[in-house]
């Protein structure tokens, strides 16, 4: 089995508005994007050419707007609530894991910009 191109563990994973796990992965593999729960379970998955996906400029750090088969999911690529007391290193890292996913999408989508 081929190793993904892109996964990411501890991901809070929502729908408008609730949310559906606080623990789940992304993962980009074989020209598809899966979301799955903190049990492996997929909450949904869609061909990566099909997936639009960005990063609002309202959004807190590391956070990203996915819509999978006309279902739109915010991901918190961290995982953990913001309490407030998060320090700038932790932020930046957010923020790098954010920017690796949209670039991985980019890439198994086909487009190098």
């Amino acid at each position: 089995m081929a190793e993904p191109d892109f996964s990411a563990r501890g991901v809070r994973i929502e729908r408008w508005p609730r949310s559906l796990t606080r623990a789940g992965e992304v993962r980009i593999e074989d020209g598809r994007l899966a979301l799955l729960t903190s049990y492996g379970r997929e909450i949904d998955s869609a061909p990566v050419g099909t997936v639009r996906a960005g990063r609002p400029w309202f959004a807190a750090p590391g956070a990203a707007v996915a819509t999978l088969n006309g279902t739109r999911y915010r991901l918190t690529l961290d995982g953990r609530d913001r309490d407030g007391a998060e320090d700038r290193a932790a932020d930046a890292a957010r923020e790098g894991l954010c920017r690796r996913f949209l670039d991985a999408l980019r890439r198994a989508r086909g487009n190098r910009a």
